[in-house]
């Protein structure tokens, strides 16, 4: 396949939706080890929250028309009838005019009672009287049934990343486990004469692995599985095999390197030689990361991965993450940053660009500026906060354009 026959972003997108369907199974965890994960299904609350009417506030419960028109020059008086404790229920009710009851935040109301005066607004005349002196709506201070959760509602959705906020709701109604999907296994292949394992020490020629483990760290963000099937020589007949063994035991294959046109860029020749349909993409119009392939073994996808860190990093936020999303059924919202551009920038026309870029904060407000560094150079997103993109028709960006900044 030609390499400078690209497609778009957009293209490459719609070709992964044609040619790629997984359904991941689920399987139930533990509330303790929800977090993180992705839900399977719908929660449908088994019950309401709270299945109680209770008080927001401490003071007393009341009918709301025994309070009405009560002012500091003309206080409702109360007949006080008990008290509410926490954690009970409420003993006794309102059964006429002018009856009220003590009842704490969170307290359970009283039959008869529709809203609570905070207890700020009242004096205790004697041990059964009380004084009002500001009236109260029906409903005010107070959390009705079902006010919260209603029963049978469909109150966490399939593909929620559940967070600690929603392991509160979880707990609120009694969940202690829920079914998640599965990690999708992600195998993760370097390839390279020139690359050795970080703890090796290194001889002129040779560079230290960055891709595998800065993959790994992003597959784990990602809720992945990430599985490490080593450094792999620019040789032919092992690197076919490695990628044969991660093809069946993986869901996603991950290579590093080895993507361009060069004598000893296997990528393509072994992708092809797998069976089924071998090659789908080879390149996309995107800056950095133009040598990007995508192939097909099986039924799974294959993403030949630029070998330079930068680019690697940009294609897995740009179509790895996006096919990770699809078959987990998350949408990671992301809201960017708006900043002004601290530069004029110029950029070729005919393929989007993502830009790494550091903000900074001063009088004028939030500005970003380019982290210039060429693929190859780790330190292009480690020192930047986020990048821009720039779309494949836009020629650059002009110094004080407003301009989305996303966290890398």
């Amino acid at each position: 396949m030609d390499l400078f026959n690209v497609l778009t972003v957009k293209d490459t997108r719609e070709l992964i939706d044609e040619n790629f369907s997984l359904e991941l199974e689920g399987e139930m965890v533990n509330l303790h080890e929800a977090a993180g994960r992705i839900l399977k299904s719908d929660v449908i609350a088994p019950e309401n929250v709270p299945n109680f009417r209770r008080s927001t506030v401490d003071g007393y419960a009341v009918f709301s028309r025994d309070v009405y028109g009560a002012s500091e020059s003309m206080q409702s008086m109360l007949d006080l009838k008990g008290e509410v404790l926490m954690g009970h229920e409420a003993q006794g009710k309102i059964s006429i005019p002018g009856q009220c009851y003590y009842v704490p935040t969170g307290g359970m109301l009283p039959e008869g009672a529709d809203s609570v005066i905070m207890i700020e607004y009242t004096e205790k005349l004697d041990e059964t009287t009380i004084l009002a002196s500001k009236s109260a709506s029906p409903g005010e201070n107070t959390v009705d049934i079902g006010e919260d959760i209603k029963k049978g509602e469909a109150v966490i959705k399939s593909g929620t990343k559940i967070r600690a906020y929603e392991v509160g709701v979880l707990s609120s109604l009694g969940i202690t486990s829920v079914e998640v999907m599965k990690r999708p296994r992600v195998g993760i292949i370097s390839t390279g004469d020139e690359v050795v394992n970080p703890e090796e020490k290194i001889n002129p020629g040779q560079i230290r692995d960055i891709n595998t483990y800065l993959l790994y760290s992003l597959l784990e963000e990602s809720g992945c599985t990430p599985i490490k099937y080593g450094l792999i020589r620019d040789d032919y007949d092992l690197l076919k095999s490695t990628v044969e063994k991660a093809v069946s035991e993986c869901d996603i294959v991950l290579m590093s390197g080895g993507s361009s046109v060069g004598k000893k860029d296997n990528t393509v020749n072994v992708i092809n030689d797998l069976g089924d349909e071998g090659v789908l993409v080879h390149g996309i119009s995107v800056k950095p990361g133009k040598p990007t392939i995508i192939g097909k073994s099986k039924g799974k996808i294959i993403f030949g991965l630029p070998g330079h860190p930068l680019a690697c990093a940009v294609i897995f936020q740009v179509m790895v993450k996006y096919y990770i999303e699809k078959i987990t059924k998350h949408n990671d919202k992301v809201y960017p940053v708006s900043c002004k551009f601290k530069i004029n920038y110029h950029k070729a026309k005919g393929r989007e660009e993502y830009l790494p870029v550091d903000i900074e904060e001063n009088e004028q407000g939030l500005t970003a500026s380019p982290v210039f560094g060429k693929s190859g150079l780790i330190t292009g997103f480690s020192k930047a906060w986020g990048y821009i993109r720039i779309e494949r028709n836009e020629e650059g960006l002009k110094e004080g354009q407003s301009v989305a900044v996303y966290k890398f």
